[in-house]
């Protein structure tokens, strides 16, 4: 998958599985962390961060639907689709 080089990720994978498989391993793109608890109740802070936003999970799901609820907050947002796999089969 081509991620564009101005792009955030965000990684909504648990702590354990960022350590396990950082994706500055596949991308050189800026990450930051943040929960999807956070996206759903509008808590994540990310109106500030520049350019588009990526989201990544494990698998695929919970990413698209981060997406949706940042885009609801007026966000540029997309998500990987297929998750993490998809990513790496770049």
């Amino acid at each position: 998958m081509l991620i564009p080089p101005n792009a955030t990720l965000i990684d909504l994978r648990s702590e354990a599985l960022r350590a396990a498989q950082p994706l500055g391993e596949y991308v050189n793109n800026s990450v930051l962390a943040v929960t999807l608890e956070a996206i759903e109740e509008g808590t994540h802070s990310l109106a500030t961060v520049p350019g588009p936003l990526l989201v990544i999970c494990e698998r695929g799901v919970r990413s698209g639907l981060a997406a949706r609820y940042l885009r609801a907050d007026g966000l540029d947002a997309g998500h990987v689709v297929g998750g993490l796999a998809a990513l790496i089969e770049k």
